[in-house]
């Protein structure tokens, strides 16, 4: 990877000159596990390691010039961002000017027009002249790379048997949870990262692992853990921390050897996920009344959509969710004292990054072509800082200029998704009647985890089904449903299944479903481990009433 020797040279030679490091992560579950990564490295190396993960709210994203001038205030005189920092030209001046050494690892996209921030070096497999193959590495990935690169030069560390059998099996935990997460592609290295980490963490030995499972009512003893395990309920009780409260508290909880504090702190981050639930729940209301309320909003090719005081930390959910219910890219803005801070979700072909870097630049844009002014105020950008990747970005700017961003991005969307109609895909792996739904298929399907992002769970499709009860709501928004498909053959008995339908109870009730319907079914093999009830299950995937 371009850059390691510089930084593996760099880190040696604080850890034998006893200066104290300055680990500089981001609040999401990518930042917060690279901190954990590297800190055990460099720990385990003998150095003094130090970190900061900003607050969501009072900081907000990325390296910010007022913690350098701290650190080197106490004597600081490395710093390591994780998972942040490609963009962070001005505060790498800062830490130029200061005379602190900067390594930055990262993995999101470089500007294309600014030139990348002055760093001892750069480990970050997206810039130019890289001939690292994994380009899709997440944040800390790279920084167990790092830390791989520190620990295979230890004479001690890196004797095979410890270092292949314990050492890094361990640190694998880590690198797995934070690429599911961050939904990078489950291909390549990554697949290998995460098949590998998920092998481990069936046998978590940390106490803050243990506690954390136990939160989220998951026994790796009884139930072997998948890609599922960790997207859905392992990473957002992580991420609640930094949405809702301070995500250093996710560092402690990885660290800590006392088992009572690792107990209070998952029991915390429980706390914070309901209450992150609250916020979305809230916000999402207000959502989908607009959407039902205002036709012109619905037509356009992007939607923006802001409100006052809305919970910055769950911004990026809101999008998501509007992803999900229009096809469209999608962009949630909280204003809060005149400033806009906003977050974006996006669709295949239609890089968000990208749109964001249009509606920056006044000068690049076409509408204003004539503006030739070599005056930087006349050419400046609308954004105070803006970041991220094709499909999430994110941003703050004053209040007053959201007008002028929406007019540039729905002009950007407008010709770009010109000959595109919004749409939902459900795409279908094959067709699987229920009788071949079987504790054997369930087993091969349970080895071609982990699944997600790049590698995603197969969808089957099962037709002429019959209801054989009333659907059963559950907690107002889902559904049960109890299906028999049509015989195999003269004479033959039915198969069944039972069938769950997450936010399936509107639909299923403007359909008209009621006992005898007949329908089609697009569906994921579950199975539930409940001693009463157990067995394998169908989740809905989707749903129609059969054409016969």
């Amino acid at each position: 990877m371009l850059g390691m020797n510089e930084a593996v040279a760099r880190v040696e030679e604080a850890i034998a000159r006893r200066e104290p490091m300055l680990l500089y992560g981001d609040y999401d579950v990518d930042g917060t596990t690279a901190v954990v990564l590297l800190k055990t490295a460099i720990e385990m190396l003998g150095g003094t390691v130090n970190f900061h993960v900003p607050h969501r709210l009072r900081e907000g994203y990325g390296l910010q010039s007022s913690v350098l001038e701290a650190a080197y205030t106490r004597g600081t005189r490395l710093v390591i961002t994780v998972d942040t920092g490609m963009r962070a030209v001005a505060e790498a001046e800062t830490a130029r000017r200061l005379g602190l050494d900067l390594i930055i690892t990262d993995h999101h996209l470089p500007s294309a027009t600014d030139s990348p921030p002055y760093a001892v070096a750069i480990l970050n497999p997206n810039q130019p002249g890289c001939p690292y193959p994994e380009k899709s590495l997440c944040g800390a990935a790279i920084a167990f790379k790092l830390a791989q690169a520190l620990l295979e030069r230890d004479p001690v560390r890196s004797a095979p048997a410890r270092f292949h059998e314990k050492i890094l099996p361990s640190f694998l935990k880590m690198a797995a949870i934070a690429t599911i997460a961050d939904a990078v592609p489950l291909r390549g290295e990554n697949r290998t990262i995460a098949a590998l980490g998920l092998k481990e963490l069936r046998r978590p030995a940390a106490a803050g692992l243990r506690a954390l499972f136990r939160a989220a009512a998951l026994d790796p003893a009884t139930k072997e853990l998948t890609g599922f395990d960790v997207a859905f309920r392992i990473a957002p009780r992580i991420n609640a921390a930094g949405r809702m409260d301070v995500a250093s508290e996710v560092v402690e909880l990885f660290t800590t050897r006392d088992a009572a504090r690792a107990a209070e702190l998952a029991q915390k981050l429980e706390t914070l996920n309901l209450l992150r639930r609250e916020a979305e729940a809230e916000a999402l209301t207000e959502i989908d009344r607009r959407l039902a309320e205002d036709a012109e909003l619905r037509q356009a090719p992007l939607l923006l959509m802001e409100g006052d005081n809305w919970h910055r930390g769950v911004l990026g959910i809101l999008a998501s969710r509007l992803v999900e219910r229009t096809a469209k890219p999608s962009i949630v803005v909280s204003v809060e004292d005149g400033e806009a801070h906003g977050s974006g979700r996006s669709v295949d072909g239609f890089p968000l990054l990208e749109a964001l870097e249009f509606a920056n630049s006044e000068f690049e844009n076409p509408a204003f072509a004539n503006n030739k002014s070599d005056n930087p105020a006349a050419r400046a950008g609308l954004f105070t800082r803006f970041g991220g990747h094709a499909f999430a970005a994110g941003f703050s700017l004053p209040a007053e200029r959201l007008p002028k961003l929406r007019r540039r991005l729905v002009a950007y969307a407008t010709e770009k998704l010109a000959s595109r109609e919004p749409e939902h895909i459900l795409r279908i792996h094959a067709e699987l009647p229920l009788e071949r739904v079987t504790p054997v298929l369930a087993g091969w399907l349970r080895r071609i985890e982990p699944l997600g992002h790049g590698n995603p769970e197969p969808v089957f499709v099962a037709r002429g089904l019959r209801l054989l009860s009333e659907p059963r709501v559950m907690k107002e928004r889902h559904i049960r449903l109890e299906l028999a498909g049509p015989p195999s053959a003269p004479g033959a008995a039915s198969a069944r299944i039972k069938a769950v339908g997450w936010d399936w109870a509107a639909r299923a009730a403007e359909m008209g479903l009621t006992s005898g319907s007949h329908v089609d079914l697009a569906y994921k093999i579950r199975e539930n481990l409940h001693p009463d009830f157990g067995g394998l299950e169908a989740e809905i995937a989707g749903l129609q009433l059969a054409a016969s």
